[in-house]
Protein backbone atom coordinates (compact mmCIF):
# COMPACT_ATOMS: atom_id res chain seq x y z
CA UNK A 1 0.00 0.00 0.00
CA UNK A 2 1.63 3.20 -1.19
CA UNK A 3 2.02 5.92 1.46
CA UNK A 4 3.09 9.58 1.26
CA UNK A 5 5.66 9.00 3.99
CA UNK A 6 9.35 8.25 3.71
CA UNK A 7 9.13 5.58 6.42
CA UNK A 8 6.20 4.49 8.56
CA UNK A 9 4.64 1.92 10.86
CA UNK A 10 1.58 0.24 9.38
CA UNK A 11 -0.95 -1.15 11.88
CA UNK A 12 -3.57 -3.61 10.68
CA UNK A 13 -6.60 -2.89 12.87
CA UNK A 14 -8.42 -5.89 11.42
CA UNK A 15 -5.67 -8.09 12.85
CA UNK A 16 -6.09 -6.45 16.26
CA UNK A 17 -9.84 -7.14 16.17
CA UNK A 18 -9.25 -10.74 15.00
CA UNK A 19 -6.81 -11.40 17.83
CA UNK A 20 -9.09 -9.93 20.50
CA UNK A 21 -12.13 -11.87 19.32
CA UNK A 22 -10.19 -15.13 19.42
CA UNK A 23 -8.75 -14.35 22.84
CA UNK A 24 -12.21 -13.56 24.17
CA UNK A 25 -13.55 -16.88 22.86
CA UNK A 26 -10.66 -18.68 24.59
CA UNK A 27 -11.71 -17.32 27.99
CA UNK A 28 -14.60 -18.51 30.11
CA UNK A 29 -17.60 -16.14 29.94
CA UNK A 30 -17.02 -14.75 33.44
CA UNK A 31 -13.35 -13.88 32.84
CA UNK A 32 -12.67 -10.26 31.91
CA UNK A 33 -10.15 -9.55 29.17
CA UNK A 34 -7.82 -6.74 30.22
CA UNK A 35 -5.74 -5.42 27.33
CA UNK A 36 -2.35 -4.00 28.25
CA UNK A 37 -1.64 -1.01 26.03
CA UNK A 38 1.28 0.50 27.93
CA UNK A 39 4.31 1.68 25.97
CA UNK A 40 2.01 3.12 23.29
CA UNK A 41 0.39 -0.31 22.93
CA UNK A 42 3.79 -1.93 22.40
CA UNK A 43 4.54 0.61 19.70
CA UNK A 44 1.24 0.24 17.83
CA UNK A 45 -0.51 3.37 19.11
CA UNK A 46 -2.47 3.18 22.35
CA UNK A 47 -5.71 5.11 21.69
CA UNK A 48 -6.33 3.52 18.30
CA UNK A 49 -5.52 -0.05 19.36
CA UNK A 50 -7.41 0.27 22.65
CA UNK A 51 -10.54 1.52 20.91
CA UNK A 52 -10.59 -1.34 18.39
CA UNK A 53 -9.81 -3.92 21.08
CA UNK A 54 -12.68 -2.74 23.28
CA UNK A 55 -15.06 -2.68 20.32
CA UNK A 56 -14.00 -6.28 19.60
CA UNK A 57 -14.83 -7.60 23.06
CA UNK A 58 -12.08 -6.58 25.48
CA UNK A 59 -13.32 -5.34 28.87
CA UNK A 60 -10.57 -3.27 30.53
CA UNK A 61 -7.66 -1.13 29.38
CA UNK A 62 -4.42 -1.47 31.34
CA UNK A 63 -1.46 0.92 31.22
CA UNK A 64 1.58 1.68 33.35
CA UNK A 65 1.49 5.41 34.05
CA UNK A 66 -1.17 7.99 34.78
CA UNK A 67 -0.40 10.04 31.67
CA UNK A 68 -1.04 6.93 29.55
CA UNK A 69 -4.42 6.60 31.23
CA UNK A 70 -5.27 10.25 30.67
CA UNK A 71 -4.32 9.85 27.01
CA UNK A 72 -6.89 7.06 26.67
CA UNK A 73 -9.58 9.12 28.39
CA UNK A 74 -8.85 12.10 26.15
CA UNK A 75 -9.09 9.72 23.20
CA UNK A 76 -12.65 8.84 24.17
CA UNK A 77 -12.02 5.58 26.05
CA UNK A 78 -14.66 5.13 28.77
CA UNK A 79 -13.91 1.54 29.85
CA UNK A 80 -12.19 0.88 33.20
CA UNK A 81 -8.49 1.82 33.04
CA UNK A 82 -6.04 0.19 35.46
CA UNK A 83 -2.65 1.77 36.19
CA UNK A 84 -0.03 -0.91 36.87
CA UNK A 85 2.91 1.32 37.73
CA UNK A 86 3.66 3.34 40.81
CA UNK A 87 1.84 6.67 41.12
CA UNK A 88 2.87 9.56 43.33
CA UNK A 89 0.55 10.94 46.00
CA UNK A 90 0.70 14.24 44.07
CA UNK A 91 -1.06 12.49 41.15
CA UNK A 92 -4.14 11.68 43.24
CA UNK A 93 -6.38 14.47 41.95
CA UNK A 94 -5.58 13.58 38.34
CA UNK A 95 -6.22 9.87 38.94
CA UNK A 96 -9.58 10.51 40.57
CA UNK A 97 -10.66 13.18 38.10
CA UNK A 98 -10.05 10.89 35.12
CA UNK A 99 -11.53 7.83 36.86
CA UNK A 100 -8.34 5.81 36.66
CA UNK A 101 -7.76 2.75 38.86
CA UNK A 102 -4.27 3.10 40.38
CA UNK A 103 -2.20 0.36 41.98
CA UNK A 104 -1.70 1.30 45.64
CA UNK A 105 1.09 -0.10 47.78
CA UNK A 106 1.52 2.37 50.65
CA UNK A 107 -0.59 4.55 52.92
CA UNK A 108 0.74 7.81 51.50
CA UNK A 109 -0.84 6.91 48.17
CA UNK A 110 -4.05 5.68 49.79
CA UNK A 111 -4.49 8.78 51.97
CA UNK A 112 -3.88 11.11 49.03
CA UNK A 113 -6.42 9.28 46.88
CA UNK A 114 -8.95 9.27 49.71
CA UNK A 115 -8.52 13.03 50.12
CA UNK A 116 -8.91 13.64 46.40
CA UNK A 117 -12.04 11.49 46.26
CA UNK A 118 -13.56 13.34 49.21
CA UNK A 119 -12.86 16.70 47.57
CA UNK A 120 -14.39 15.56 44.29
CA UNK A 121 -17.35 13.84 45.93
CA UNK A 122 -16.73 10.40 44.39
CA UNK A 123 -15.45 6.97 45.38
CA UNK A 124 -11.97 6.08 44.09
CA UNK A 125 -11.42 2.48 43.03
CA UNK A 126 -7.96 1.07 43.69
CA UNK A 127 -6.13 -2.20 43.15
CA UNK A 128 -3.57 -3.62 45.58
CA UNK A 129 -0.65 -5.67 44.34
CA UNK A 130 0.91 -8.49 46.34
CA UNK A 131 4.48 -9.55 45.59
CA UNK A 132 4.34 -13.34 45.25
CA UNK A 133 7.88 -13.75 44.01
CA UNK A 134 8.79 -11.23 41.33
CA UNK A 135 10.50 -8.89 43.78
CA UNK A 136 9.23 -5.67 42.23
CA UNK A 137 6.27 -3.52 43.20
CA UNK A 138 3.73 -4.82 45.70
CA UNK A 139 3.23 -5.62 49.36
CA UNK A 140 4.62 -8.79 50.84
CA UNK A 141 1.99 -11.43 51.67
CA UNK A 142 2.39 -10.90 55.41
CA UNK A 143 1.72 -7.15 55.01
CA UNK A 144 -1.60 -7.46 53.22
CA UNK A 145 -4.12 -7.85 56.04
CA UNK A 146 -2.78 -4.91 58.06
CA UNK A 147 -2.69 -2.76 54.93
CA UNK A 148 -6.29 -3.62 54.09
CA UNK A 149 -7.30 -2.70 57.66
CA UNK A 150 -5.62 0.67 57.33
CA UNK A 151 -7.16 1.36 53.92
CA UNK A 152 -10.63 0.32 55.10
CA UNK A 153 -10.61 3.26 57.53
CA UNK A 154 -10.16 5.81 54.74
CA UNK A 155 -13.32 7.43 53.34
CA UNK A 156 -14.32 7.37 49.67
CA UNK A 157 -11.82 4.59 48.87
CA UNK A 158 -12.74 1.13 47.60
CA UNK A 159 -10.38 -1.79 47.04
CA UNK A 160 -11.84 -3.05 43.80
CA UNK A 161 -9.11 -5.54 42.96
CA UNK A 162 -5.97 -7.32 44.04
CA UNK A 163 -3.38 -8.82 41.77
CA UNK A 164 0.11 -10.18 41.34
CA UNK A 165 2.49 -10.82 38.46
CA UNK A 166 4.33 -13.94 37.32
CA UNK A 167 8.06 -13.89 36.69
CA UNK A 168 8.63 -17.01 34.54
CA UNK A 169 5.24 -17.95 33.10
CA UNK A 170 6.67 -17.80 29.57
CA UNK A 171 9.41 -20.33 30.32
CA UNK A 172 8.99 -24.06 29.82
CA UNK A 173 11.53 -25.57 32.23
CA UNK A 174 10.07 -27.77 34.97
CA UNK A 175 11.38 -25.57 37.78
CA UNK A 176 9.91 -22.48 36.08
CA UNK A 177 6.49 -24.11 35.83
CA UNK A 178 6.81 -25.09 39.48
CA UNK A 179 7.71 -21.53 40.45
CA UNK A 180 4.68 -20.18 38.59
CA UNK A 181 2.42 -22.62 40.41
CA UNK A 182 4.01 -21.62 43.71
CA UNK A 183 3.32 -17.94 42.98
CA UNK A 184 -0.29 -18.76 42.19
CA UNK A 185 -0.72 -20.79 45.37
CA UNK A 186 0.69 -17.91 47.41
CA UNK A 187 -1.72 -15.51 45.76
CA UNK A 188 -4.74 -17.71 46.47
CA UNK A 189 -3.63 -18.15 50.07
CA UNK A 190 -3.41 -14.38 50.54
CA UNK A 191 -6.80 -13.89 48.91
CA UNK A 192 -8.37 -16.51 51.18
CA UNK A 193 -6.79 -15.04 54.31
CA UNK A 194 -8.12 -11.60 53.37
CA UNK A 195 -11.61 -13.01 52.87
CA UNK A 196 -11.47 -14.73 56.25
CA UNK A 197 -10.46 -11.39 57.79
CA UNK A 198 -13.50 -9.74 56.23
CA UNK A 199 -11.84 -8.23 53.16
CA UNK A 200 -13.37 -9.94 50.14
CA UNK A 201 -12.04 -8.38 46.93
CA UNK A 202 -14.35 -8.26 43.87
CA UNK A 203 -11.68 -8.73 41.18
CA UNK A 204 -8.62 -10.97 41.50
CA UNK A 205 -6.15 -11.23 38.63
CA UNK A 206 -2.68 -12.69 38.19
CA UNK A 207 -2.33 -14.02 34.61
CA UNK A 208 -0.11 -12.15 32.21
CA UNK A 209 0.01 -12.98 28.50
CA UNK A 210 1.97 -16.22 28.85
CA UNK A 211 0.00 -17.48 31.84
CA UNK A 212 -3.30 -16.68 30.14
CA UNK A 213 -2.39 -19.22 27.44
CA UNK A 214 -0.46 -21.78 29.48
CA UNK A 215 -2.49 -21.89 32.70
CA UNK A 216 -6.22 -21.42 32.02
CA UNK A 217 -6.99 -22.72 35.52
CA UNK A 218 -5.39 -19.53 36.87
CA UNK A 219 -7.57 -17.05 34.96
CA UNK A 220 -9.61 -16.04 38.04
CA UNK A 221 -11.66 -12.86 37.39
CA UNK A 222 -9.50 -11.22 34.72
CA UNK A 223 -6.42 -11.84 32.57
CA UNK A 224 -4.00 -9.15 31.42
CA UNK A 225 -2.91 -9.58 27.80
CA UNK A 226 -0.41 -7.35 26.01
CA UNK A 227 1.72 -8.63 23.15
CA UNK A 228 -0.96 -11.04 21.91
CA UNK A 229 -2.99 -8.02 20.75
CA UNK A 230 -0.40 -7.53 18.04
CA UNK A 231 -0.15 -11.22 17.25
CA UNK A 232 3.13 -11.66 19.12
CA UNK A 233 3.65 -14.71 21.33
CA UNK A 234 5.94 -14.00 24.30
CA UNK A 235 8.09 -17.11 23.81
CA UNK A 236 8.35 -20.47 22.06
CA UNK A 237 7.17 -22.16 25.26
CA UNK A 238 3.73 -20.58 25.15
CA UNK A 239 0.84 -22.67 23.82
CA UNK A 240 -0.48 -21.72 20.39
CA UNK A 241 -4.13 -22.50 21.06
CA UNK A 242 -5.37 -19.06 20.02
CA UNK A 243 -5.13 -18.12 16.34
CA UNK A 244 -3.36 -14.78 15.94
CA UNK A 245 -2.34 -12.47 13.12
CA UNK A 246 0.62 -10.06 13.23
CA UNK A 247 -0.60 -6.48 13.10
CA UNK A 248 2.51 -4.31 12.78
CA UNK A 249 4.76 -3.68 9.80
CA UNK A 250 7.73 -1.33 9.47
CA UNK A 251 8.04 0.03 5.95
CA UNK A 252 10.15 2.49 4.01
CA UNK A 253 11.32 3.33 0.49
CA UNK A 254 14.51 2.93 -1.48
CA UNK A 255 16.06 6.40 -1.38
CA UNK A 256 19.15 5.76 -3.52
CA UNK A 257 20.70 2.96 -5.59
CA UNK A 258 24.35 2.90 -6.64
CA UNK A 259 26.99 0.36 -7.59
CA UNK A 260 30.22 0.59 -5.61
CA UNK A 261 33.49 -1.03 -6.74
CA UNK A 262 35.30 -3.74 -4.80
CA UNK A 263 37.11 -2.39 -1.76
CA UNK A 264 34.48 0.22 -0.91
CA UNK A 265 33.82 0.81 2.79
CA UNK A 266 30.17 1.14 3.83
CA UNK A 267 29.06 3.46 6.65
CA UNK A 268 30.80 4.52 9.87
CA UNK A 269 33.71 2.52 11.20
CA UNK A 270 34.31 0.68 7.90
CA UNK A 271 32.82 -2.49 9.39
CA UNK A 272 31.85 -3.71 5.93
CA UNK A 273 34.03 -3.56 2.80
CA UNK A 274 32.77 -4.79 -0.56
CA UNK A 275 34.61 -7.78 -2.02
CA UNK A 276 33.27 -7.22 -5.55
CA UNK A 277 31.21 -4.61 -7.38
CA UNK A 278 28.13 -4.26 -5.18
CA UNK A 279 24.73 -2.65 -5.70
CA UNK A 280 23.91 -0.72 -2.54
CA UNK A 281 20.41 0.53 -1.71
CA UNK A 282 19.86 3.29 0.84
CA UNK A 283 16.93 2.78 3.25
CA UNK A 284 15.95 5.88 5.30
CA UNK A 285 15.38 4.11 8.63
CA UNK A 286 17.87 4.14 11.50
CA UNK A 287 18.26 3.96 15.23
CA UNK A 288 16.66 7.40 15.55
CA UNK A 289 13.48 5.61 14.49
CA UNK A 290 14.11 2.78 16.94
CA UNK A 291 15.56 0.39 14.36
CA UNK A 292 18.40 -0.94 16.47
CA UNK A 293 22.05 -0.30 15.70
CA UNK A 294 22.75 -3.86 16.85
CA UNK A 295 21.22 -5.11 13.60
CA UNK A 296 24.24 -3.75 11.70
CA UNK A 297 25.66 -6.48 9.44
CA UNK A 298 23.02 -8.88 10.87
CA UNK A 299 19.55 -7.88 9.82
CA UNK A 300 17.87 -7.84 6.44
CA UNK A 301 14.99 -6.12 4.65
CA UNK A 302 12.58 -7.08 1.88
CA UNK A 303 12.68 -5.41 -1.52
CA UNK A 304 10.55 -6.79 -4.37
CA UNK A 305 9.89 -9.84 -2.21
CA UNK A 306 13.59 -10.66 -1.81
CA UNK A 307 15.79 -10.39 1.26
CA UNK A 308 18.58 -7.85 1.14
CA UNK A 309 21.15 -7.98 3.97
CA UNK A 310 22.07 -4.87 5.93
CA UNK A 311 25.71 -3.96 5.35
CA UNK A 312 27.76 -1.61 7.46
CA UNK A 313 26.65 0.18 10.59
CA UNK A 314 23.08 1.38 10.90
CA UNK A 315 23.07 5.18 11.22
CA UNK A 316 20.65 7.38 13.14
CA UNK A 317 18.57 8.10 10.04
CA UNK A 318 19.38 5.42 7.48
CA UNK A 319 20.95 2.08 6.70
CA UNK A 320 22.39 0.42 3.62
CA UNK A 321 21.61 -2.98 2.13
CA UNK A 322 23.26 -5.19 -0.46
CA UNK A 323 20.79 -5.41 -3.35
CA UNK A 324 23.17 -6.85 -5.95
CA UNK A 325 20.87 -9.86 -6.46
CA UNK A 326 17.85 -7.60 -7.20
CA UNK A 327 18.71 -6.26 -10.67
CA UNK A 328 15.32 -4.62 -11.24
CA UNK A 329 15.40 -2.56 -8.04
CA UNK A 330 14.31 1.05 -8.54
CA UNK A 331 14.21 4.33 -6.69
CA UNK A 332 11.20 4.56 -4.33
CA UNK A 333 10.56 0.81 -4.26
CA UNK A 334 8.82 -0.23 -1.06
CA UNK A 335 11.11 -1.65 1.64
CA UNK A 336 9.77 -3.87 4.42
CA UNK A 337 11.90 -4.12 7.55
CA UNK A 338 9.24 -5.98 9.58
CA UNK A 339 6.27 -7.57 7.88
CA UNK A 340 5.53 -9.39 4.63
CA UNK A 341 6.06 -8.63 0.96
CA UNK A 342 5.18 -10.90 -1.96
CA UNK A 343 4.93 -13.94 0.29
CA UNK A 344 8.25 -13.41 2.12
CA UNK A 345 8.14 -12.30 5.76
CA UNK A 346 10.45 -10.83 8.41
CA UNK A 347 8.80 -11.16 11.80
CA UNK A 348 9.33 -9.14 14.93
CA UNK A 349 10.36 -12.39 16.61
CA UNK A 350 13.12 -12.87 14.03
CA UNK A 351 14.44 -9.35 14.56
CA UNK A 352 14.28 -9.77 18.33
CA UNK A 353 16.13 -13.07 18.14
CA UNK A 354 19.00 -11.44 16.23
CA UNK A 355 19.37 -9.03 19.15
CA UNK A 356 18.87 -11.57 21.93
CA UNK A 357 15.53 -10.10 22.97
CA UNK A 358 11.82 -10.44 22.17
CA UNK A 359 9.55 -8.96 19.54
CA UNK A 360 7.73 -6.52 21.79
CA UNK A 361 11.02 -5.05 22.99
CA UNK A 362 11.59 -4.24 19.32
CA UNK A 363 8.15 -2.79 18.55
CA UNK A 364 8.01 -0.73 21.76
CA UNK A 365 11.27 0.97 20.77
CA UNK A 366 9.94 2.51 17.57
CA UNK A 367 9.86 6.27 18.03
CA UNK A 368 7.17 8.83 17.28
CA UNK A 369 9.20 9.98 14.29
CA UNK A 370 7.61 7.08 12.43
CA UNK A 371 3.95 7.91 11.66
CA UNK A 372 1.53 5.13 12.58
CA UNK A 373 -0.73 4.45 9.62
CA UNK A 374 -3.92 2.59 10.61
CA UNK A 375 -5.49 0.30 8.05
CA UNK A 376 -8.93 -1.28 8.25
CA UNK A 377 -10.74 -3.21 5.51
CA UNK A 378 -7.86 -2.38 3.19
CA UNK A 379 -8.28 1.37 3.65
CA UNK A 380 -6.26 3.93 5.62
CA UNK A 381 -8.52 5.09 8.47
CA UNK A 382 -6.08 7.24 10.42
CA UNK A 383 -2.54 8.52 10.87
CA UNK A 384 -0.94 9.43 14.18
CA UNK A 385 1.62 12.14 14.88
CA UNK A 386 0.95 13.95 11.62
CA UNK A 387 1.02 17.75 11.70
CA UNK A 388 0.34 19.67 8.51
CA UNK A 389 -0.48 23.28 7.70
Amino acid sequence: MSQPFLSWIEVDLDAIAFNVRNLKQFLAPHVRLGIVTKGNAYGHGAPQVTRVALESGADWAIVNRSNEGVQLRQGGITAPVLILGYTLPEEADRLVRWELRPTVSNLLQAEALSGAAVRQGVVANIHVKVDTGLGRQGLLPEEMIEFFRDVSRLPHLKVEGMYSHFSVAEEGAEDSVGYTRCQFDTFIQVRDELAQAGFAVPISHICNTAAALNFPEMHLDMVRVGSLLGGIYPSVHVKREVALRPSLSLKSHVARVKVLPAGSAISYGRTYVTQAPTQIALVPVGYGDGYRRGLSNKGSVLIRGQRAPIVGRICMDQCMVDATHIPDIALHDEVVLIGCQNGECITGEEVGSLLGTNAYDITTSFTSRLPRVYVQNGQVVGVSDLVEE
